[in-house]
């Protein structure tokens, strides 16, 4: 489709509440034409972690506002959009709920399609409006709630190589925080402490280092941190500091070694790709270590590495949007106004969940 597209997109999955307005042109590049993003960090610091009721009533009181503002510094009225995209999983669904419940009266009173967006597919598709990566591509989305090395062929086409099978890297990184007393969100709590640290005095475990399988493991590096927390109490602000330095260069080692096996086995399944590329996405791809990790190992193995922005790699609405234009660039069907919210959502709808599957389906 050649023709200007515009899209309202809303996000609500989980603590940021977001709404964007995103352009696609006519030879399929990108204009942000408004990004707003509210983030819910004050209301859920006190508990170390997000809690879905207080998450769902901050959306309802802020997302209106948010909207209104978007479409403000646009400097277009809702009728003037083509579409509306919306969060439709998975996450808190709560959050869900009111996102995509806003999305539908949006839609039914500007008769507007609607888009029901899964937020993974938004994180896959982030580089394209970036970066115009092109299909084929690897994939390694790295987040509170998620920890998949995945294979991105084609809008809507996934086949995921790896997923964690019992904790994801952001959550490891939380759950390492609050056990050392540092501040939430403990991912940028944990890499502000290693940095003065000293990373070779503890020696972590690197979970499924060197086996063929593609998965991740972080429970039992996340069970070593308590324990040699526990061996020196009371721990100094050096302990700590060491600790996260030791327990970052643990993750650093495995992500080289499983990322690798995934940049090897694409390399062998595409030879005729000239340019391959590892997107990374998520939280945690704000991590410098992890970038840097990354980046060594793209350039050892001929790979470009990607990495949006940050403030693309975290929850927004641009990445919502974006996913409803690529959809309807190919003139794929928009979504019925009965469609509903999803908390558990997998881009690999064929793979084996192996972290659970019950009557909300497969986790991951």
């Amino acid at each position: 489709m050649a023709s200007k597209l515009r899209i309202l997109g809303i996000e609500t999955s989980c603590d940021e509440t977001a709404a964007a307005v995103v352009t696609r042109m006519e030879d399929g590049s990108a204009v942000t034409e408004a990004d707003v993003v509210l983030s819910q960090l004050d209301e859920h610091s006190a508990y170390g972690g997000v809690v879905p009721e207080i998450a769902a009533r901050a959306h309802v009181d802020a997302l209106d506002t948010l909207i209104e503002e978007a479409l403000q510094r646009a400097g277009i009225t809702l009728s003037e959009v083509d579409a509306i995209a919306a969060t439709s999983g998975p996450g808190l669904i709560g959050g869900l709920l009111v996102g995509l419940m806003t999305g539908k009266a949006l839609a039914m009173a500007a008769n507007k399609p609607l888009y029901a967006i899964n937020h993974l597919e938004g994180h896959a598709l982030t580089a394209r409006l970036t970066d115009g990566v092109a299909f084929p591509y690897l994939m390694l989305l790295v987040s509170g709630g998620h920890t998949q090395l995945v294979l991105v062929k084609g809008v809507g086409d996934y086949e995921r190589w790896g997923t964690t099978i019992d904790d994801a890297l952001g959550e490891a990184f939380d759950k390492t925080a609050k056990l050392l007393g540092l501040p939430y969100p403990g991912g940028p709590a944990v890499e502000r402490a290693a940095a003065t640290g000293d990373a070779k005095r503890f020696v972590f475990p690197r979970p499924l280092v060197g086996e063929a399988r593609l998965d991740f493991s972080f429970s039992g590096l996340k069970t070593a941190v308590r324990q040699a927390a526990e061996g020196i109490a009371p721990v100094t602000d050096q302990d700590i500091a060491d600790i996260c330095a030791s327990f970052q260069y643990a993750i650093s080692r495995t992500l080289k070694d499983r990322i690798g096996r995934g940049l090897q086995r694409f390399a062998e399944t595409f030879p005729d790709v000239d340019q391959p590329a590892l997107v990374v996405a998520g939280g945690v791809a704000a991590n410098k270590v992890v970038r840097q990790t990354l980046d060594e190992l793209c350039a050892i193995n001929g790979f470009r590495f990607v990495a949006p922005p940050h403030h693309l790699c975290t929850d927004n609405a641009v990445m919502i949007a974006w996913a409803g234009l690529e959809r309807m660039a190919l003139e794929m069907p928009a979504d019925e106004l009965a469609v509903a919210p999803r908390s558990r959502w997998p881009l690999d709808a064929d793979a084996k969940a192996l972290l659970a599957y019950g009557k909300r389906g497969a986790k991951a």
